[in-house]
């Protein structure tokens, strides 16, 4: 029979309830002749409520252990999702990530896949079970429980169809893909497709409904993934390798990010190893650093802002506070309370004029940009929250998102 991996999310199996409507589901979709992989994620909030435990305790928990915490609360849900198809009838056996051989590599928390064993997902679909695998996790080369960051189990649901060639179905609170985030914008359109490239690029600026590490991987290894309603059979969205259809128009989607900080250098010595020297130490902590600009020197001098996730901006201060001892000339400044706005679309390529519309949109409705970055499908500015609204409805509008 043909193998489907389905990812179901937290609020999917947020109570015995739901568990058992997604064990009848998946119990209908295997009488419909497929064998299945099925990733699920933590109950509800349960990961939140972990975090929080610890941070209860202490403020800086060590992120080994913070793994070894978090990990159990997809092992919670395996168990009870493995327990529901069984008392329904449907043979099913769960594994933990470590239990799977999904190897991880990298950082406590931030950790990547680096090899999967489907042997055992195999041997177990033999056997005539569904496999139900515990997404976000893995271990190290220490033999260390790892997790994959916010999101993970869409990585390790993509990373399992990759492995095993076959399709991969992402089951959650939303009905798919929208042009803007219908909470921000309620009559945003439903997506019947997207590439992986536009679809990266969204997730990558804050649209939350996949992790960027899954696209990457759907793209590399040509996953289609379908994004649909957990409940019903509403037709979902389809991520797959782009076809010329989709470049007919110019932006595709906006998305908005609340979850950034900016930092802004000043009196930086106009020196390329100062600079450089100052973000690998920031890199070396694992923050990514998002949009940079830099001004022009004076006096030598130059200013250079750059944004970071929020909650790695007390690790990077930490940085900048030693280039402060160490630069006469040295300070900075940090915002916490900015909103990236970014449109996105293939069209870009081949349609001109995005960046001098959206300026005008702007410029028209007053809202003032701090930093703007481009790439060929992506243009992100950095605006004052309060203007959030007032500028997704203005772009929305243009673009007819």
């Amino acid at each position: 029979m043909p193998i489907v991996v389905q990812k179901y999310g937290g609020s999917s199996i947020e109570s015995i309830e739901k568990i058992r409507n997604v064990a009848n589901r998946i119990a209908q979709r295997r009488s419909e002749g497929f064998d299945l992989v099925v990733v699920v994620s933590a109950m509800g909030k349960t990961t939140d409520y972990l975090i929080d435990m610890a941070h209860q305790i202490s403020n800086t928990p060590k992120k080994r252990e913070m793994d070894v915490l978090m990990a159990t609360g997809e092992q919670v849900s395996i168990s009870l999702l493995s327990i529901a198809l069984n008392d329904i009838g449907v043979a099913a056996v769960s594994f933990t990530g470590p239990q799977l051989g999904i190897k991880t590599e990298g950082y406590h928390t931030k950790s990547r896949i680096a090899e999967i064993n489907e042997g055992i997902i195999l041997d177990a679909i033999g056997k005539g079970k569904v496999v139900i695998v515990a997404g976000f996790q893995g271990v190290n080369e220490k033999n260390e429980i790892t997790t994959l960051g916010r999101g993970g189990s869409d990585t390790t649901a993509v990373a399992i169809a990759a492995k095993l060639g076959c399709p991969c179905e992402i089951y959650t609170d939303v009905d798919g893909i929208y042009t803007v985030d219908p909470r921000l914008f309620p009559s945003a359109r439903k997506l019947e497709t997207i590439s992986y490239e536009e679809m990266l690029e969204l997730a990558s600026s804050g649209a939350g409904v996949m992790h960027t590490r899954s696209i990457e991987l759907a793209e590399i290894y040509n996953v289609p993934i379908t994004v649909a309603l957990n409940t019903g059979n509403i037709k979902g969205t389809i991520i797959k390798e782009l076809d010329e259809t989709m470049e007919k128009t110019a932006i595709t989607g906006l998305a908005v990010d609340n979850n950034e900080a900016m930092i802004t250098l000043n009196g930086v010595p106009h020196d390329i190893k100062i600079i450089a020297d100052i973000f690998a130490k920031i890199a070396k902590l694992d923050i990514n650093i998002d949009m940079i600009s830099q001004t022009t020197p004076v006096n030598k001098l130059v200013s250079i802002s750059f944004t970071i996730p929020k909650n790695d901006l007390s690790q990077a201060t930490s940085i900048l506070e030693q280039y402060k001892k160490d630069i006469f000339t040295f300070s900075y400044e940090t915002f916490d309370n900015i909103t990236k706005l970014s449109v996105i679309g293939i069209g870009m390529k081949s349609q001109s004029g995005v960046a001098s519309k959206m300026f005008n949109i702007l410029a028209e409705n007053d809202i003032a940009v701090h930093i703007i970055t481009t790439s060929e499908i992506k243009i992100s500015y950095v605006i004052n929250p309060e203007d959030q609204k007032k500028a997704i409805e203005a772009v929305a509008r243009e673009y007819n998102l």
